[in-house]
């Protein structure tokens, strides 16, 4: 029986670079209190730079990826040109002295950053064979599934020690390096590999295509509605010290990586039934967070239980639109939109909660609620599955 070829050290600079792009995104969650005493503002205000950075994704990437496709613009010099922009605008948000600067740097940052993890899927694709297509998915994939494990508390870890600036400039640093190594070790490709425009914009107008984006929405919204104010609520409402969240959130990073590999040996055969069970327990274990009072250990199970779902049904949610619709870059770009404007209305919905007065857990009630929307949306066409009425379960 012969080994499995090697795959290119390219696939893994792909997947360093969604590392470095996904921890930019995330990192605002490890040192919300910090940054809140750094410009004065709330830490609602803190955690809409999350959905700031989201809404730049989910605004900026379709039209983006569209622009790329109608000029026939390489996806070598597209990915290079963007994460240039990228850095720039990592760069300005380490420098900003103030609020609204720091806000619009993320919002770039976004823009950029949602069409360059779409032009790293097809970089992927394109270089491997269709055989070893998946293990370099999952390779490339795992800088987002890795970023919460290494890159969200290294950065609260440099932020404890140095201040929130160093963190930044170290992530402004590695996306730098990303850059250059793509610059010149990426192949150039071959032009008119991509289908066009109008092929990839007919592949969008299928009813199955828009439920699985809808159910992705809801469950990184609901995901960050809570995860955005897990650090003042791990500090405040259980008594962790801030020393004690950096661990806590490599835990919880570590609980992604378990999910995403469960979830990932049966997304492809059990879609829904992963889908279903992982809503269920994402809305149990964000309802007992919210009551778990004084009891530390109810508290800490429930935040890793979180971490087992969520975000670790994302090879769910990319099987569930793969089955839908021919996944394209303008489907896959779309698709990461979707997400990224749930993660952006859940993080607004925890704030606002938090605002109006219902105390720091009530991100985890919101949370609670807009999981329950997404187990609703996966009841039917799993009651379809089981009954063997539909083709794409």
């Amino acid at each position: 029986m012969s080994a499995r070829p090697k795959l290119p050290f390219t696939i893994y600079l792909l997947g360093a670079t969604i590392f470095s792009l996904v921890t930019a995104e995330f990192m605002v969650a490890g040192m919300m209190p910090a940054l809140a005493e750094a410009f004065s503002v709330s830490l609602g205000e803190v955690g809409n730079l999350i959905a700031f950075y989201a809404l730049g994704m989910a605004l900026g990437g379709p039209p983006v990826t569209v622009l790329l496709l109608s000029r026939g613009i390489g996806s070598k010099p597209a990915l290079v040109g963007l994460l240039a922009v990228y850095v720039l605008a990592g760069a300005l948000a380490a420098a900003a002295t103030s609020y609204p600067v720091l806000a619009l740097a993320r919002i770039i940052m976004g823009v950029s950053s949602a069409a360059c993890i779409g032009l790293c899927m097809t970089l992927c694709a394109a270089m491997v064979s269709n055989q070893e297509r998946g293990r370099a998915v999952s390779v490339v994939l795992a800088g987002l599934m890795l970023s919460p494990v290494a890159g969200v508390p290294l950065t609260a870890w440099i932020e404890q020690h140095h201040g929130w600036r160093a963190s930044a400039w170290a992530v402004v640093g590695l996306a730098l390096v990303c850059t250059l190594l793509a610059a010149m070790r990426l192949p150039k490709g071959e032009a008119g590999g991509e289908a066009r425009l109008g092929e990839q914009i007919k592949s969008l107008r299928t009813r199955r295509l828009w439920g699985a984006y809808l159910t992705s929405g809801l469950i990184i919204g609901a995901t960050f509605a809570a995860f955005s104010y897990c650090t003042p609520i791990l500090i405040q409402e259980v008594g962790l010290a801030p020393g004690q969240v950096a661990p806590m959130l490599a835990l919880y990073g570590v609980a992604n990586l378990i999910g995403n590999m469960v979830v990932g040996r049966f997304a492809d055969s059990h879609t829904f039934t992963a889908l279903g069970l992982g809503l269920v327990v994402l809305v149990l274990a964000m309802s007992g967070f919210a009551v778990a009072g004084d009891n530390l250990w109810l508290n800490l199970t429930c935040f890793i239980a979180i971490g087992l779902t969520g975000v670790a049904l994302n090879p769910a949610m990319v099987a569930r639109v793969m089955k839908a619709a021919e996944p394209g870059a303008l489907v896959n770009t779309l698709h990461t939109s979707v997400i990224t404007a749930g993660l952006a209305f859940g993080s607004w919905a925890g704030g606002a909660a938090i605002e109006a007065g219902y105390g720091l857990r009530a991100p985890l009630w919101v949370g609670a609620g807009i999981a329950l929307l997404g187990l609703l949306s996966v009841i039917r066409p799993l009651a379809s599955r089981r009954v063997g009425a539909s083709p794409c379960a």
